[in-house]
């Protein structure tokens, strides 16, 4: 049996990216999926919306449930969750995976980038877990959010404070709801990439499109998510993952299938990771 079997996966920032690898990874082993995120129609630069993701779902012979959401909306947080659960007959597992970047510091930072900052990352990790409580109680169920384990060396704040503090809050709630959580049965942890991944947000926000040849495939972070999502809180609770030793520990070995480029420049670590 595939091993997310009618599990019910709820996916923040599901249109592209990392959020649609999980997506597909996780319809591929038998789950419902609902996208959740606010790209309704088409982007002038990026491709992907809800609708897109979720009929290459369908097209695969899964489940899929696309919804319009902005998670800095508690509002209509509550209500997506509501309609998804109503829709699948619950929830089983909750993937904080829409994220703010911007690499800069406190000097030349907006407050409004800030704020959004805070929002996507670490405010919607609060919000989008309450709301799915309910459910996630009733199934035993995973909360699983796209945040760095907590490295405190200074050279991760002297450059980009806002944007770390506000991915170290994502990290820090999970270890707090991982404790508190833990008398309903259901797991919390954290995943990170080890090495960059080639997504938009490295594309536009950091570096362009030549560091993406030194990085891997969403997939690589798809396949971890999926076998994390398998696991109980009995086996995995409260941890701050990275998505190469999650495969290792299942046993995968060779990762070169998921370079984004072909070709022996060596590969960035992403941030936070000595």
């Amino acid at each position: 049996m595939s091993r997310l079997h009618q599990r019910t996966v709820f996916i923040t920032g599901g249109s592209r990216g990392i959020g649609r690898a999980i997506a597909l990874a996780c319809a591929r082993e038998g789950a419902n999926v609902v996208i959740g995120a606010k790209t309704d129609t088409p982007h002038a630069k990026l491709p992907g919306t809800i609708h897109t993701v979720a009929e290459e779902i369908r097209n695969a012979g899964g489940q899929a449930l696309p919804l319009v959401l902005d998670v800095r909306d508690e509002r209509q947080v509550r209500q997506r969750m509501e309609e998804a659960a109503d829709h699948f007959g619950g929830i089983d597992a909750l993937v904080n995976n829409a994220g703010a970047i911007r690499l800069t510091g406190v000097e030349n930072l907006k407050v409004s980038r800030y704020d959004l900052m805070h929002q996507v990352n670490a405010r919607a990790v609060f919000t989008c877990s309450q709301a799915a409580l309910p459910w996630l109680k009733e199934s035993g169920g995973h909360i699983l959010s796209l945040s760095p384990p907590l490295n405190l060396n200074t050279r991760w704040f002297a450059q980009y404070g806002p944007y770390t503090t506000t991915k170290y809050g994502m990290t820090m709630l999970s270890m707090g709801m991982a404790e508190e959580f833990r008398r309903y049965g259901i797991a919390v942890n954290c995943l990170w990439p080890k090495t960059l991944i080639a997504t938009a947000a490295i594309e536009y926000e950091v570096g362009g499109p030549q560091l993406m040849a030194q990085g891997r495939k969403p997939e690589i972070m798809a396949d971890a998510a999926v076998s994390i999502l398998s696991r109980t809180a009995d086996e995995l609770t409260g941890q701050a993952l990275i998505d190469e030793e999650v495969l290792r520990q299942d046993g995968i070995e060779d990762f070169e299938h998921y370079r984004y480029a072909q070709g022996d420049k060596p590969l960035l670590p992403d941030l936070f990771l000595d």
